[in-house]
């Protein structure tokens, strides 16, 4: 199981949705060692911010979309080298980690280039042969691969050019040897050899190198220290140490200086892509800052999740949260029709034809010999008030009456005056603080073979607002539609003290001779005894649009 999953509602979500996203988690986190986390993909509507700020309940964690992010799948323990290590330091730490890659970081952390195992090893493998005896490095480089320390001179860390020449003959004919080189450009490597070293020193070389860790005599380092010659001991042989002298070089000086890169917070398929198709064996990944947050190769791309889902008060891919389609969703909750997609593996669903998703909920606290204490239960009580318009909607059944008698004990409180007090206090339109609000705060899309249609619904106690309103509403239904490419977009305007909705809809025109209740004037429609969008109109419409 993942270690973090989400328990979340539809878009655009209402109080039931949110209500049962807060209590289900509430209970999954009593009975997993994962982390579950209510969430939500939408702002909560006015009735269901007043029902929040009334228990004193946080809002649920906000999702815009749950797609795969490439922090997700992310090792944030790199394997990385620094600009002033040496090509030998970076060989052991791709034999010691097995990566193929290194981040070369400078001081800050941030990545100045790569080195690749395979380009250290066509460099010092397949050496050409101006390469074969010179080597570039720095003083503070050369001591520390050759585990030396200087007896003459200082070690600083500016990039040198030196041509490498092993003392190991009489003096006169390594003289001859060096003859025309430029003495400051010279490293001489030999053991203890008292006529090299002289004559090394005599031409004031750059660097002499002393093998055995046999240290010259006197005069010679004090002659050293005139001529300006930097005197290293290293207590490996010549044939190893003039190995490993060319493995000195700092790997800043030879990294590639371009490199493919992502931040965390790009989505997983733009990592892919890169992987994918630019050739590259890894992928630098950064953070916000520039940082070097981790590397990504494509073993990342197999990574799992450390998330997962579990839906409530919806089913249909179309109405879950941006990116649910690419995220493992282990249980789903919901009392609507039937509209799910695939799953990778079998996963509790739970479904039944009952007024609110709350009551599903609290049916699961039962189940499972649990109270909810006196907040969740007036959330979930508040949820299938909400959805059930305080029971008076066809959607009621007797298990939605019984979870509200079990709750209202539990939470302390009347359930019709809760109920009333909760429509009294967010039944106005103007609580939406605009049309657009107002017609996507819970508006759901529907398809039917080849026509989409979106429904929202709001609450309200008498028609006096929505009359003052109607030609903004309509105008923001018309741009859902042309947004959403829908055949038609309606907002269900119910008042819950007559049981009536008014139905105003932007779409097709035929709709007006098949719609089969009156119609009060273009666009508007009376639906006397309507009260659920699930039960009654969405049933309605769809059984419709097959005449049209």
């Amino acid at each position: 199981m993942s270690n973090r999953i989400y328990v979340i509602g539809h878009r655009n979500p209402d109080t039931d949705s949110i209500a049962a996203a807060i209590g289900y988690a509430h209970l999954k986190g009593m009975g997993t060692g994962a982390e579950v986390i209510a969430a939500m993909a939408g702002e909560p509507n006015p009735q269901t911010r007043y029902i929040l700020d009334r228990l004193g309940v946080p809002d649920p964690l906000y999702l815009a979309d749950v797609h795969p992010k490439v922090r997700d799948t992310l090792n944030r323990r790199p394997v990385t080298v620094g600009t002033t290590a040496s090509a030998y330091e970076a060989l052991e730490l791709f034999h010691a980690s097995g990566v193929r890659v290194l981040p070369v970081l400078d001081g800050q952390g941030r990545p100045c280039g790569v080195l690749s195992l395979l380009r250290l090893s066509e460099k010092y493998l397949v050496p050409s042969r101006e390469q074969q005896r010179e080597i570039t490095t720095t003083i503070d480089a050369l001591k520390r691969t050759l585990s030396g320390r200087l007896v003459a001179g200082g070690a600083d860390g500016e990039a040198i050019t030196l041509q490498l020449f092993i003392g190991a003959m009489l003096e006169e004919s390594f003289s001859s040897r060096i003859d025309g080189f430029d003495p400051r450009q010279l490293l001489i490597m030999t053991g203890n050899r008292r006529t090299i070293q002289q004559a090394a020193i005599e031409r004031g070389v750059r660097l002499l190198v002393v093998t055995g860790d046999l240290a010259p005599d006197d005069d010679l380092l004090a002659m050293a220290r005139d001529n300006g010659v930097t005197v290293l001991l290293t207590p490996h042989d010549t044939a190893t140490a003039a190995w490993l002298a060319r493995l000195s070089t700092p790997v800043a000086l030879f990294a590639e200086q371009k490199y493919a890169s992502i931040s965390t917070g790009e989505p997983l398929t733009h990592l892919r892509q890169k992987l994918l198709t630019s050739g590259e064996a890894a992928v630098l990944v950064l953070e916000e800052d520039g940082t070097l947050a981790g590397v990504a190769t494509k073993s990342s791309l197999l990574a799992p999740l450390p998330y997962a889902l579990i839906l409530v008060d919806h089913n249909e891919p179309g109405q879950a949260v941006p990116g649910a389609d690419t995220v493992e969703i282990l249980e789903v909750i919901d009392h609507h029709k039937l509209g799910n997609s695939h799953t990778m593996a079998p996963i509790d669903f739970i479904t039944a034809p009952v007024g609110s998703t709350c009551t599903l909920v609290a049916c699961r606290y039962r189940e499972s010999g649990i109270d909810p204490d006196r907040t969740i239960a007036a959330l979930l009580l508040a949820g299938i008030l909400s959805d059930t318009v305080i029971l008076k909607s066809p959607t009621t059944t007797a298990s939605d009456r019984s979870a509200v008698a079990w709750l209202e004990k539990l939470a302390g409180v009347d359930a019709g005056e809760f109920g009333r007090e909760i429509f009294a206090a967010s039944s106005s339109l103007k609580n939406y603080g605009s049309a657009e609000r107002a017609v996507n705060a819970d508006f759901k899309l529907f398809r039917h073979e080849k026509h989409a249609i979106g429904v929202g619904q709001v609450e309200v106690v008498g028609f006096d607002e929505f009359h003052e309103m109607k030609g903004e509403l309509l105008a923001a239904l018309g741009e859902v539609k042309r947004r959403d490419n829908l055949f038609i977009a309606g907002l269900m305007v119910t008042d819950i003290a007559t049981e009536t909705t008014l139905f105003l809809v932007e779409g097709h025109t035929r709709i007006a001779h098949v719609m089969e209740y009156p119609q009060l004037e273009p666009h508007l429609y009376e639906l006397k005894n309507v009260m659920s969008r699930k039960k009654q109109m969405i049933p309605h419409l769809l059984k419709i649009l097959g005449k049209v």
